[in-house]
């Protein structure tokens, strides 16, 4: 189960980043984090830069209004979202 937690507006999760994939997209959970496969290598902010496109895609939100808060050269990450809902949250975890 993902822990999501509500701070200002904004929701905070965890996020586990697959590298290196075929092709970018959200593809599960992971040991309490949403899994996330991106298609850039970790180099250069590469794969942070696509994660938080094929999270704003994903929820239908401005890349702007996602974050990475903590994790930056890190695999897992923790990600703050603005301008969504749990239940939109919850809505594409449950698509998966």
């Amino acid at each position: 189960m993902i822990q999501i937690l509500e701070q200002g507006g904004a929701l905070l999760f965890k996020v586990r980043v697959v590298p290196r994939a075929s092709r970018s997209g959200v593809v599960g959970e992971h040991d309490g984090a949403l899994r996330v496969r991106v298609a850039a290598p970790p180099v250069e902010g590469a794969a942070n830069e696509e994660l938080m496109r094929t999270l704003a895609k994903s929820f239908d939100v401005p890349v702007r209004y996602v974050l990475i808060v903590s994790g930056h050269a890190s695999k897992l990450k923790q990600v703050q979202v603005k301008g969504i809902t749990k239940e939109r949250l919850q809505s594409v975890f449950n698509s998966l």
